[in-house]
């Protein structure tokens, strides 16, 4: 399993073989660097721990799959390691949202617009109550509350551009979080090969 980690740079469009546009993400990947590995009888799992950036150090952790190759400590770890095609899993915190109410939150419609409404357009009606929960609001309910800043996951993007000397990977699609957020990068457990649409 490749990994790495990258900032989310700006969204743009790559033009495929195939004359069409794509929709991509940029990431800046900088260049990281192997600086811990945990084995099973010292730590009770394997794992691969990174190192990354110049004035403040950064680090991260993943666990190779079985059979991969184990990197060695020291070892550089670049953009170079993905290929135009492969599909990858990112990681990222979501954008946050602040307060909202749940039409934003949770896709309520909301109450009808006519028949008597006055005030209650976006409320999101009843909570609790009659034989429901014993008469009291049941815990995970949806309600409004702060929205974003979750741990998002989205599986099988394209890489659609590898540009080493930029150090920069190109991915299909949106990526979570907003500009500079740090986007953890790795192939996804699925060996399917994605279609060539970088030029």
């Amino acid at each position: 399993m490749k990994f790495i980690v990258g900032k989310k740079v700006n969204m743009t469009e790559v033009f495929g073989e195939d004359g069409k546009n794509y929709p991509a993400t940029i990431l800046s990947v900088p260049t990281t660097t192997v600086t811990l590995l945990r084995t099973i009888e010292k730590d009770g799992c394997n794992a691969v721990q990174i190192g990354f950036g110049d004035k403040k150090k950064g680090f991260r952790e993943y666990r190779p799959a079985t059979g991969d190759k184990v990197p060695t400590v020291g070892d550089k770890i670049d953009a170079s390691i993905f290929q135009t095609g492969e599909l990858v899993t990112v990681s990222a915190i979501s954008k946050g949202k602040g307060f909202q109410g749940v039409v934003k939150r949770h896709g309520f419609h909301g109450g009808p617009r006519t028949h008597g409404q006055k005030h209650s357009e976006r409320e999101p009606g009843t909570i609790g109550g009659g034989a429901r929960a014993g008469g009291r609001v049941a815990k995970g309910m949806r309600m409004a509350g702060r929205m974003g800043g979750d741990r998002i996951t989205v599986k099988n993007l394209p890489v659609l551009k590898v540009d080493a000397d930029k150090s920069e990977i190109y991915l299909g699609g949106a990526v979570p979080g907003r500009r500079g957020t740090l986007i953890e990068v790795k192939t996804s457990s699925s060996n399917i090969q994605a279609p060539n649409k970088s030029q």
